[in-house]
């Protein structure tokens, strides 16, 4: 039950990472931070953020999967993941970007998310 746990919490804290590493600089570019950054710039400050995610990810990979003892296949992994992406991923930007807003065809293809995880966690 700990490797479930553990493994959930550090692709959350993951992603997290991997949100602000993607998209978090078209905010601090909006609030005029860095702006006046080159591209390089940039990436180089996303790559930063993005080491901490990978800090995050590679070990709730290997907790998790099955092959290591997890309760997790490889797919039922990348599932939990992706649905983890896009729930931080709405958080962040109706929280962040506030022009952004959830309509109703984004609840359904949450709908069919949790479509995805139901299938693949049946045997």
């Amino acid at each position: 039950m700990m490797k479930i746990f553990y493994t959930i919490l550090l692709l959350v804290v993951s992603n997290i990472f991997m949100t602000f590493a993607w998209y978090g600089h078209l905010k601090l570019q909006q609030m005029k931070l860095i702006s006046s950054w080159p591209l390089y710039m940039v990436i180089i400050f996303s790559w930063v953020i993005a080491l901490a995610e990978y800090s995050c990810q590679i070990p709730a990979n290997r907790i998790g999967f099955t092959g290591n003892g997890g309760p997790f296949t490889l797919m039922q992994l990348k599932v939990i993941q992706e649905v983890i992406t896009l729930l931080v991923f709405t958080i962040f930007s109706t929280v962040v970007f506030k022009g952004e807003s959830l309509h109703w065809n984004h609840l359904a293809a949450f709908c069919c998310l949790i479509a995805a995880v139901y299938f693949v966690f049946m045997k």
